[in-house]
């Protein structure tokens, strides 16, 4: 169950970026995450469904033009 919620750092980990690009992708809302106190917070299904969406957006958007 503790796996189920990721860090910043281990967002940053998962998706091989620093962590200081990772927190701006979260301030920005590119990347599913919510503020738990001052602390980013992300569930790892969300990041899993994120990663699959971008994929098949770029295999979709090379395909089809």
């Amino acid at each position: 169950m503790a796996d189920d919620i990721l860090t910043i750092r281990e967002v940053a980990e998962l998706l091989k970026i620093n962590e200081k690009t990772a927190y701006k992708l979260a301030s920005a809302g590119k990347i599913p995450g919510f503020k738990v106190g001052g602390s980013w917070r992300f569930e790892r299904q969300e990041i899993a469904r994120w990663i699959k969406r971008k994929v098949e957006e770029q295999q979709g958007g090379n395909g089809d033009a």
